[in-house]
């Protein structure tokens, strides 16, 4: 990775503690989140990385694999193991692009729509579970600064 060389001394981690540390209170909120989840998951046949690749299609359905992995923050070939068995589920399906028969793109079945749709009320649940305690405008900051964030970071357009 290309990391800026800071100019200063930096803060040691034990100094600013990991309660302090935005990556791993981030890690945290998403294994909880995930965590939440897992048994309502778990009844509809889905992992998290299924259950986050048929949430991503209910939005952006027919994206490129490459895209698809972007979105789904998951690595390409466990999104090919997660697509080979959401397909086997019929769950989803893929096609070659009409513009380039080398890409594939990935379409939600009207089955996968479905198991997104039950899951899709604990997901919200969960979300404002999060946010209980917290005024509208906080979250709003708060996402944008996570929006920001991202751009900060950002490798690909998506």
């Amino acid at each position: 990775m290309n990391y800026e060389s800071p100019q200063k001394q930096t803060v040691k981690l034990g100094e600013m503690g990991l309660s302090n540390f935005a990556p791993y209170l981030m890690n945290r909120l998403m294994g909880r989140y995930n965590a939440s989840l897992r048994e309502e998951m778990s009844e509809l046949g889905l992992t998290t990385p299924k259950a986050r690749t048929l949430a991503v299609l209910s939005v952006n359905d027919g994206l490129l694999i490459r895209d698809l992995a972007i979105y789904t923050v998951t690595e390409q070939s466990t999104l090919s193991r997660t697509l080979d068995q959401l397909q086997a589920d019929g769950l989803v399906r893929r096609q070659a692009d009409p513009s380039d028969n080398r890409a594939v793109q990935v379409f939600i079945t009207d089955d996968g729509r479905a198991a997104f749709e039950v899951l899709w009320p604990h997901m919200a649940a969960a979300h404002a579970h999060m946010f209980r305690g917290i005024s509208e405008d906080e979250r709003r900051a708060f996402v944008a600064t996570l929006q920001k964030m991202l751009s900060n970071i950002r490798k690909h357009d998506i």
